[in-house]
Order: C-alpha cells, then sequence, then structure tokens
C-alpha cells in the first residue's frame, strides 16, 4: 500500500527576458549545495550539485559511505561545465554552467543504510546524508508528493519540511515546477535545494521537470519535431535552446535509474522515462509533456487563446485528434512492458507532471470548460494512456494542476478507469 502525502501549477508567464538574480557567494565548505540519489536493480545513481567553482579550484568530487566505522570512497567524477545555452545578454555569465556532477555506482548492497560524504574542493567541501536500505519490510510505503514551487516567494520551506520529516516518508517526489525562473534555471535549482535539501539528503528522491523548468509558459513538446516561436508555447515544441532542456532535465533527473529507451528526441533532447522500485511498489516515470501534441490542429471556440475553449455548448469530438499524442509510441510500449513486469513487486504506480483529466474550471482570470494543455486532451490519447495504465492496476500521482483532487477514472464509461491524486502546489499564485 502506498501512502501519500499531499504538499504542494501551471501558469502563463509574460514573455520578457531578465537580468539573472545573482547567486551568493559561499564558504569553501559550504560549496556543496545539494544531493539526491535513487536506488534500482542494485545501482545507485547521485547527483550532486555545487555552487559555481572558482578558476583554479580542483573539479574532482568524491563519494564515500560508512562501512562500520570506516569511510570507504566508492565512487570518483568530475564536475560538469556543460553551458545552459542561455542567450549571454539575458543572464549573469556565472550561471550559465551547470556545475553538477554524477555518481553511478554498481553492484550497491540494497539491504543496508549507509551514511555518505561527498567531499569537493579536496576536501574543503562536504556534504553528508544517508543511502537507504530498500525498505522490503514495510506493509506501507510513504510518498511525499510536491508541485508548483512558485518563485513569487522564495523564502525557505522550513515549516513544510519540517511537518514532511515527521512523517519520515520513504520517497520524495517532485513532480514539476521546481524552478519558475524561466532564464535562470541554475539559481532556481540552487535555490530548490537550499530549500528542500535537509528533506532530500537522506532519502530517495524523484524530480521531473515541467514546463516552467525548462523555459516557458506551458510545453507541448511534440518530440522536439519543431521549435516553439513564443514562451507561451500553443503550437508546440520548446523554447528555449536545446541545451538549455538538456541541462535543466540533467540536473533533475540525472539521478534516476537508467531510462527504458535512451534514443534522444528532435534537437537530441533526451528521455528519462523509466521505473524505480521503492520496498516492492514499482513506480513507473513518465514524460506526459515532451511527446504531447499542440492544438494547433483544432478550433477552440468561444476564447482567444487556441489552448482554451469557453463555450460549454461546443462539441467535445471535434476538437479529439485520433492521431494525437500525450505519451506517444515509445511510451506506451514502456508502460506495456512495464506492466507486465511483477517481480519483486506488490503494486503500481504511476508518477507523472500532470493528470489524465481536467478537473478545473477557472485558469487564472479565464473561466474555461475545456483545457487543453490538460492531459484530457487529446481525448483518444488519454484514453489510449489509462487503458495501459489500467491493465496494471495503478495508482497515479501527479501536479502541475494546482488544484487538489482525487479522481476515478473513466473511458468508456464513468469510473471504469484508476485513480489519480493530483497534490496542490507549494506556493499557489495562479488560481484554479
Amino acid at each position: 500500500m502506498a501512502i501519500v502525502l499531499l504538499i504542494g501549477c501551471s501558469a502563463y508567464a509574460k514573455p520578457r527576458l531578465k537580468k539573472a538574480i545573482p547567486i551568493p557567494e559561499v564558504e569553501n565548505e559550504d560549496q556543496i549545495c545539494f544531493a539526491m540519489y535513487t536506488v534500482h536493480n542494485n545501482i545507485l545513481k547521485m547527483m550532486v550539485q555545487l555552487y559555481p567553482l572558482a578558476d583554479g579550484d580542483s573539479r574532482e568530487v568524491i563519494l564515500e559511505i560508512k562501512d562500520g566505522k570506516k569511510w570507504k570512497t566508492v565512487a570518483e567524477t568530475q564536475v560538469r561545465e556543460n553551458e545552459y545555452g542561455v542567450p549571454r545578454d539575458s543572464v549573469e555569465s556565472h550561471n550559465v554552467k551547470a556545475w553538477n556532477a554524477l555518481f553511478r555506482v554498481e553492484g550497491w548492497d540494497s539491504t543496508k543504510d549507509y551514511p555518505y560524504r561527498v567531499s569537493a574542493l579536496d576536501g574543503q567541501a562536504t556534504y553528508e546524508g544517508l543511502i537507504r536500505h530498500d525498505p522490503v519490510e514495510k506493509e506501507e510505503i510513504v510518498v511525499a508528493a510536491f508541485t508548483g514551487n512558485s518563485n513569487k516567494d522564495r523564502s525557505p520551506r522550513s515549516d513544510l519540511v519540517e511537518n514532511v520529516k515527521k512523517q519520515d516518508p520513504g520517497l520524495l517526489f517532485f513532480s514539476g515546477d521546481q524552478s519558475y525562473d524561466h532564464h535562470d534555471h541554475l539559481y532556481a535549482w540552487l535555490l530548490f535545494g537550499k530549500q528542500f535539501g535537509e528533506l532530500i539528503r537522506d532519502r530517495p528522491t524523484v524530480a521531473i521537470p515541467d514546463d516552467h523548468d525548462v523555459g516557458q509558459a506551458n510545453l507541448w513538446g511534440m518530440a522536439g519535431s519543431v521549435r516553439a516561436k513564443h514562451i507561451q508555447g500553443p503550437r508546440g515544441g520548446y523554447y528555449m535552446p536545446p541545451e538549455y532542456v538538456k541541462e535543466v532535465e540533467f540536473a533533475q533527473t540525472g539521478n534516476l535509474p537508467d531510462p527504458f529507451d535512451p534514443t534522444s528526441i528532435g534537437d537530441g533532447i533526451g528521455v528519462y522515462y523509466t521505473s524505480l522500485n521503492i520496498g516492492g511498489v514499482d513506480f513507473a516515470i513518465i514524460e506526459d509533456r515532451k511527446f504531447k501534441s499542440a492544438p494547433v490542429a483544432v478550433e477552440t471556440p468561444g476564447h482567444g487563446r487556441i489552448d482554451l475553449i469557453g463555450n460549454p455548448d461546443y462539441d467535445r469530438k471535434s476538437v479529439d485528434l485520433p492521431g494525437g499524442r500525450i505519451l506517444g509510441d515509445r511510451q506506451l510500449r514502456f508502460l506495456r512492458k512495464w506492466g507486465q513486469n511483477w517481480r519483486k513487486c506488490e503494486m503500481k504506480c504511476v508518477l507523472s507532471q500532470t493528470i489524465f483529466a481536467q478537473a478545473c474550471h477557472k485558469s487564472g482570470r479565464d473561466v474555461i470548460v475545456a483545457d487543453l494543455d490538460s492531459n484530457g486532451w487529446p481525448q483518444t490519447a488519454r484514453n489510449n494512456a489509462l487503458r495501459e495504465i489500467r491493465k496494471t492496476f495503478s495508482f497515479m500521482i501527479a501536479g502541475d494542476q494546482h488544484l487538489a483532487t482525487v479522481i476515478h477514472h473513466g473511458i468508456d464509461d464513468w469510473n471504469d478507469s484508476g485513480y489519480s491524486f493530483c497534490v496542490p502546489s507549494i506556493m499557489n499564485y495562479w488560481p484554479r
């Protein structure tokens, strides 16, 4: 059984560039901001995020674990200095690099807890936490789920973090919009690490980027087959340069288990959809933005925006795209294969950015009857996804919509499909 803790997302942003907020300078001993990890099939993957390094600083990062009373080095790697690809005149120069490092350790012993220590700057900077054992002995797996970390409020999340720590979740799931800084992911990601690092350091974490993370208001990815010409994105594709999208995804998902099929999409943008087994609960982690069709091929009556419908009398079937996509063929094949594998598994759960329905009827100032940004559209693609998920008896967890909902889904009839939980936003400044 999985218990979901509700904690805190899609709003329209103003299409403007801005100067980055300067990253605070830190002492050498604080150079490592945070680290997050997963363990799956005896493979540990840990992503370490650092503050920008100075010329001449060591780029080596070391991972040690404490086995008994002794610290033992299990991995060494180099800090990545890949550039985000942000236009140089829109961001401070020290913000354009990744400044992260990825550890991958095979043959991991998942039966024991291991204190870990990450060190950088030749040992001047250290960061410690706990890699937990696989909790197969537990009757319940507690999941803390979050969404919508709006930059309207950049304050610490200490009250939220302390309350969640008391529940001692076995998995953290950040379903998207961890960052609302559309042109400065590094600053926002460091802030996210400061806000939630005390939770993340001691437990497996899944963080998947949504539209605001990759620098746009809404995202219909269309497998990277087109480039978005506007930050609002309703005609499909990614707005920010491919390098930016790739670095955002690497920073947020590099610690996930290896992708089911690593074949990249258009512009060389990667994929991360995969599965993660925690204590006998098998989680499918899917990407419901990357392959999704854009609403350019349908007429949306009664509203000025092509992704919203305001006329309650519109013909529902007229806006469906029988060939349209949400997950696309690749992820449907993944769900089919994942759903047939019950090895070391007692329950299945699907983690996504957005639920496969539209539950709200007000978006900002707009009163609507249909929102083509939601996963209620395209209907045929939505039904195809729910059919595959229903075969596995999976519970679904997502965020994005700001409004907390528990939904019993239907395809051909009321309630003939599974249940989903959309968690409320951490910070909700877009009313629904």
